[in-house]
Order: structure tokens, then sequence, then C-alpha cells
């Protein structure tokens, strides 16, 4: 530490400076800015219902939206409102990469355009059904967060989660019969994945492994 006044160089503890007597209980110690740190996503009330077709409903409060591919919705209150656009996210980044975006959604098996459901006057609830017979999974991701899925299994998330393809190879396609194309899904946020038939969940120790048959995998941490 240096003394303000004359420059000379001082114990960190010192009150005095030994070259000036300058008092050292004047000098603050600069602080590092902090960094703004990102918004966490609002804590979502939710209920899944029924057994062999199941629907979930979500509860949004005013300012939040969720989106989903077209045709998942089912009923909603009259306070929410639906917006369909190309592009996913808050960002306008351009027609080129909408486009790509949009895409990638077509080789993941989802729609080309997605659906936004807004709470933006007032709290109300959104329903969204499975396509098919199975179960409604829900994951609450964290912030940079991953789960890969099997193609075409999204069924609604918030806004922040972000939906990108995830290329497993053609060795691992050939042989896995899980497809070149799966979803990747990124926090954080809340998402709901809809998976055909019944489920068996594992949570694996550190080390262990498990084989698989062909074509049973519904998703899996990334």
């Amino acid at each position: 530490m240096f003394c303000p006044n004359c420059g000379s160089e001082i114990a960190e503890n010192a009150k005095f400076c030994p070259g000036c007597g300058h008092a050292m209980s004047e000098v603050t110690t600069p602080t590092s800015p902090t960094t703004p740190t990102a918004e966490a996503p609002s804590t979502l009330e939710y209920r899944i219902k029924g057994e062999i077709m199941q629907v979930v409903e979500i509860d949004l409060p005013q300012g939040e939206r969720v989106f989903s591919e077209t045709g998942g919705m089912v009923w909603m209150d009259d306070s929410i409102e639906m917006e369909t656009s190309i592009q996913k996210g808050k960002d306008n980044k351009g027609a080129f990469n909408a486009i790509l975006q949009a895409a990638s959604r077509a080789i993941q098996g989802e729609s080309l355009f997605l659906n936004y459901f807004g709470a933006q006057t007032a709290p109300g609830t959104v329903a969204f059904a499975s396509s098919f017979p199975g179960k409604i999974l829900p994951f609450m991701l964290k912030p940079e967060e991953s789960i890969i899925a099997q193609r075409g299994s999204f069924l609604v998330g918030q806004e922040d989660v972000d939906l990108a393809m995830e290329w497993r190879g053609a060795g691992a396609a050939f042989f896995g019969g899980e497809g070149l194309i799966l979803q990747k899904l990124t926090g954080p946020g809340l998402v709901f994945l809809e998976i055909d038939g019944e489920l068996t969940e594992m949570d694996l120790k550190a080390g262990q492994s498990v084989r698989v048959d062909t074509g049973h995998i519904a998703c899996f941490e990334a």
C-alpha cells in the first residue's frame, strides 16, 4: 500500500504514513464493480392431470410467458394472450437467424412456428396436452444446465429455456436406434417433455453405467 499524499510505501495496517504523517484512515480501498447477475426466471405453479393422455396446467404470474410448438395448447384464461412467431427468444436477431432457428426446429420434429402465451395484464392459467398416450415430465433447469431428449418431445417451457438441435453422429444413430437428431434443452427455466408410453427413472451413481436397448431412451442429463 502507498501513501496517497507522498507516495511512500507503508504497511497494510498502518494508521499514519511514516514519511509525511498523513492519516491513512482517510484512505478508502477501491472495490471492483459488481457484475449484474441475470434475473432468475419466475417459479411457476403447475398441475399435471390425467393418466393416459396427460395435461399440464401452468399458472402464469403477470408479465410471465411460456412458449410451445403450435397445436400444444388446449385451453387458456381470457387474461392470457397468444403470439405466434418464427423466432425463439426475446431479442430480435434478424430474419436469417429466425429462419435458421425454424429450420432447426423442423429437423428436431417440432413445428416451424412457436406460440408464446403471456399474462400481460393479469395472472392466468394455460393448459397443454400431450399428443399421444404417455407421460408429461417436468424439469427445472438451472442456468447452463441441459438435458438431451428424444426427437419431438418438447411440449412447453419458460421463455428463457433454450431449445437446440443435438447431433449424435451417424454411428450412434445407426446402431443406437434414436436417430441422428435429438433435442437439447438448456436452462434456466421450467420445461415440460411429452414422452410416449411408460417410464422408468434411473439415477446413476458416479462411475455406474447401464446398457439400454435401442429406442428406449426418453431423455438424460447432458
